[in-house]
């Protein structure tokens, strides 16, 4: 194995700008219980960007931080006590990776077997690097968290959203009934090809309309559930769209002001935080399992916005998805 590889850093917090390319030093062999792996794709989250700006739940190790926790990869090399996997190996990163010291954002990495699981053969590395964190998070929130069940309606905000967009699909392969919002009409077709049994533009109107538009739906009743990216004062508005002891799921805070919170009827609030589950080995075997099965007969079908080509087109790609233009995934493969 080669001894460095290249890198992408940063040392200071900010935009799509400070992402620097560098050689970086790797281990010849993996250790104990690690695997060496060739990166052929790079998917991009809303977390990358806001670990990039010094926004995320944890902050970055500067200088010289890495980034990004999403890949599809080749095993080069296997440590001692690895035994899932095998050297030619197709695979995925993601579980329970800190970004600081070991984003995937390079040629080559080593990992822990823990985050590393199986991609199907027949799954290319470009939908491989669009699906493992936005499938295992629709996976866990819905079903696991929120018990959504078939014939249940789901509210689904920020519907372009790669983890948006794995939702509207999760809820389809269950038989759940998946209501989707948007800002732009642009995006409507796009998300009704997905699956999206309905889609609500908002534009600039606020929470209301939602809720007054998902009871018209569901006949009065409201949704069974709530999967909800954005919080902030607006919460409260979208919450009258839940049904009588419903559940609301919140996996981001994309609306940094204080959240409202309802006390109009009885429901339950989720947050959610996709290494609950998928860093523990049962929740990993699991959610692979369901997301495999759907990559393999073809169910899931990971929307990609836009796949740039080399690791040095990394600021362009995340200039893209600072402007929230996009539908589904940026990719960049290597």
């Amino acid at each position: 194995m080669p001894t460095t590889t290249r890198t992408v850093l940063f040392h200071e917090v900010g935009g799509p700008e400070v992402l620097k390319i560098e050689d970086v030093s790797i281990a010849g062999q993996p250790g104990p219980g690690e695997v060496a792996l060739r990166i052929e794709a790079l998917g991009l989250n809303r977390a990358d960007a806001l670990f990039r700006a010094g926004t995320y739940y944890y902050q970055p190790t500067l200088p010289g931080s890495r980034l990004g926790y999403e890949a599809s990869a080749v095993v080069e090399a296997v440590g001692e006590g690895v035994t899932e996997l095998a050297v030619g190996d197709p695979v995925m990163t993601g579980p329970g990776i800190e970004m600081g010291a070991q984003g995937v954002y390079a040629e080559r990495v080593v990992l822990p077997e823990s985050a590393v699981v199986r991609r199907p053969a027949s799954v290319d590395p470009v939908t491989g690097a669009a699906a493992w964190l936005t499938y295992t998070t629709a996976y866990g929130a819905l079903l696991e968290t929120a018990g959504l069940r078939p014939g249940d309606h789901v509210l689904i905000t920020a519907g372009s959203s790669g983890v948006g967009t794995a939702a509207i699909q999760v809820s389809r392969r269950i038989g759940a009934v998946p209501v989707v919002t948007t800002r732009t009409e642009e995006k409507r077709k796009q998300l009704l090809d997905l699956g999206a049994a309905e889609v609500i533009v908002t534009g600039d109107a606020g929470t209301e309309p939602i809720a007054e538009e998902v009871r018209r739906l569901t006949g009065g009743r409201g949704a069974e559930v709530i999967f909800d990216a954005i919080g902030g004062p607006g919460f409260g508005g979208l919450a009258a769209a839940l049904a009588e002891g419903g559940s609301v799921v919140v996996y981001g805070w994309l609306d940094g002001r204080p959240t409202e919170i309802p006390f109009n009827w009885p429901f339950t609030i989720h947050t959610y935080a996709n290494m609950a589950l998928t860093t523990t080995p049962d929740g990993r075997r699991r959610s692979t399992a369901f997301l495999n099965a759907g990559l393999t007969d073809g169910g899931f079908r990971p929307p990609v916005a836009e796949v740039f080509e080399g690791l040095e087109t990394i600021q362009k790609a995340h200039h893209l998805m600072e402007t929230n233009r996009h539908t589904g995934k940026i990719v960049v493969r290597l």
